[in-house]
């Protein structure tokens, strides 16, 4: 096994004035790529980075992004992304718990990435300059730094995910994982030499970095970066650098399809869309095939824990296998399971379980969830209920985690709770999902007042967006005298949903 420097150089020699990364004016081939990365490992070389030290990134898309994944992987370090819309304190219970040594930080996020409290390199937005050689001029150091060589077991990568507990949870990605995953899109979406991936997606995310992501560089293809999503903008870089494939979240699928037909850029390069992830309706895949005629909609089954990717939807079974998010791929195994471990038989709801070489070993720092999460036989637990029909394909039928999923991202209900918790004002709280037109899912609040308390839902706003991502904040405030309980004291969150639509249906304004 490698670090990841070896397949640059792997291409660099194969073709070295070959397109490799392209952002905005900026073209680099594949030794130019190279270059910039030895300089840049050369320059975190000089501030102590090595083998072992985990750098964490607070950045948009950028080639420093990228560069910065390849230098990292070069000196035998580890990558910790981070989400740029976190907050400075869960910025810096992430990087402690991780023991990162040093964060990489647009300079647009200096107030969030201060709250690490660690080491700092902050980058412009000029994301076209070679960040490593600017390090090393001002510094004079050596521009060449060794590879440290990594094994399967080593770990690549640490990517923390809201999970379902109060606190994020780091998910471990060693080399096996990352090529295996690599292997497996590469075989089932003919990823090679010639394949050109916009990436509009963040980087942060497993859905940009990794379905298929760097995946297409292991294939000597070419990644078009950019920065910022906006939906005619993704259009007209496909039109303009004839990319062949993307992977989008849903609600970005849903803004490019509500366009205007009239007038839009040429997209007949585009082959594939990955933006699955979710139930996905049959309006919205009938909409993608009329808007484009040469491309299909891949449905798609992933996690975190997983490098993303478990199942894809097959080409030309996307109607006769409407609602499925498509067969398990090559290398990895899903079964259905109940609460005790025992596989169901086709068409029984139960938890989905995976198991293969791309399925993290463990939770960073964590051996309890960690043995929560696997059956003993090594299948995770996925947390997500579904069954396979006759044919093997997958079928979603809902979260068993309180999970909510607003715009593509994991909101963890549990963990907006601890904040909310902590307003002296609360007695109870619950947090639930509430259906969308635009993000799909938003997070909403159902509080129980203490006595004699009084509470605005701007109040509520104010305490919760000093404490998390905006994305994380309830987009509404539900105030009930007692929350609905099983017999053993589990809210029941099913129940706050049924009422919440009965409520929406009465005064839909609410919905906005």
């Amino acid at each position: 096994m490698f670090n990841l420097s070896r397949y640059l150089a792997v291409n660099a020699g194969r073709k070295p004035a070959g397109e490799a990364l392209i952002y905005a004016d900026l073209r680099l081939d594949w030794r130019t790529l190279e270059m910039r990365v030895h300089h840049l490992a050369a320059a975190l070389s000089a501030r102590g980075i090595g083998e072992g030290s985990i750098v964490a990134l607070m950045m948009k898309n950028s080639p420093a992004f990228i560069e910065l994944i390849y230098a990292v992987s070069h000196l035998g370090a580890v990558i910790l992304p981070l989400n740029f819309r976190l907050s400075g304190e869960e910025v810096a219970y992430i990087t402690g718990h991780a023991g990162a040594v040093m964060i990489v930080a647009d300079d647009v996020f200096e107030a969030q990435a201060a709250g690490a409290g660690l080491p700092t390199v902050l980058l412009g937005t000029d994301g076209q300059m070679d960040i490593g050689a600017t390090l090393l001029d001002a510094s004079g150091g050596r521009r060449q730094a060794a590879a440290v060589p990594r094994g399967r077991d080593d770990i690549f990568r640490l990517m923390y995910t809201s999970g379902t507990t109060s606190r994020p949870k780091g998910v471990v990605h060693s080399y096996d994982n990352f090529y295996w995953k690599c292997f497996d899109h590469a075989l089932s979406l003919g990823l090679n030499e010639n394949t050109r991936l916009l990436v509009v997606g963040p980087l942060y995310h497993v859905g940009a970095c990794d379905l298929p992501g760097l995946g297409v560089h292991l294939a000597g293809g070419a990644l078009v970066l950019l920065r910022d999503y906006e939906p005619r903008a993704v259009l007209e870089t496909i039109e303009r650098e004839k990319t062949d494939g993307i992977w989008l979240a849903p609600v970005m699928a849903n803004e490019i399809l509500n366009l205007p037909a009239q007038g839009l850029p040429d997209v007949s390069s585009l082959r594939w869309c990955i933006a699955g992830g979710e139930r996905t309706p049959e309006t919205r895949i009938r909409a993608f095939f009329d808007r484009f005629a040469n491309a299909r909609y891949v449905d798609a089954y992933g996690m975190t824990e997983t490098v993303s990717g478990d199942t894809l939807m097959e080409e030309g079974r996307e109607f006769d296998k409407i609602g499925s998010v498509g067969r398990p791929l090559r290398f990895v195994e899903i079964e259905i399971r109940d609460d005790s471990g025992q596989r169901l038989a086709a068409g029984e709801v139960g938890e989905i379980c995976m198991r293969g070489p791309k399925v993290m070993r463990e939770y960073w720092r964590d051996p309890q969830k960690t043995a929560e999460a696997f059956f003993p036989d090594g299948f995770l637990r996925s947390g997500d209920a579904g069954y396979l029909d006759e044919d093997g394909f997958l079928f979603i039928t809902d979260r068993q985690k309180d999970m909510i999923i607003s715009g593509g991202e994991n909101i963890a209900s549990s963990e907006v709770e601890r904040v909310i918790y902590d307003h002296p004002a609360v007695r109870e709280v619950a947090v639930y999902a509430r259906p969308h037109p635009r993000w799909g899912e938003v997070a909403i609040a159902a509080i129980v007042l203490a006595d004699g308390q009084t509470m605005t839902y701007q109040e509520l706003l104010d305490h919760c967006r000093a404490r998390l991502a905006g994305f994380k904040c309830p987009k509404d405030m539900v105030v009930v005298e007692s929350l609905p309980r099983n017999p053993s004291g589990k809210v029941l969150k099913r129940t706050l949903r049924d009422i919440d639509a009965a409520r929406l249906q009465a005064s839909p304004e609410r919905m906005d």
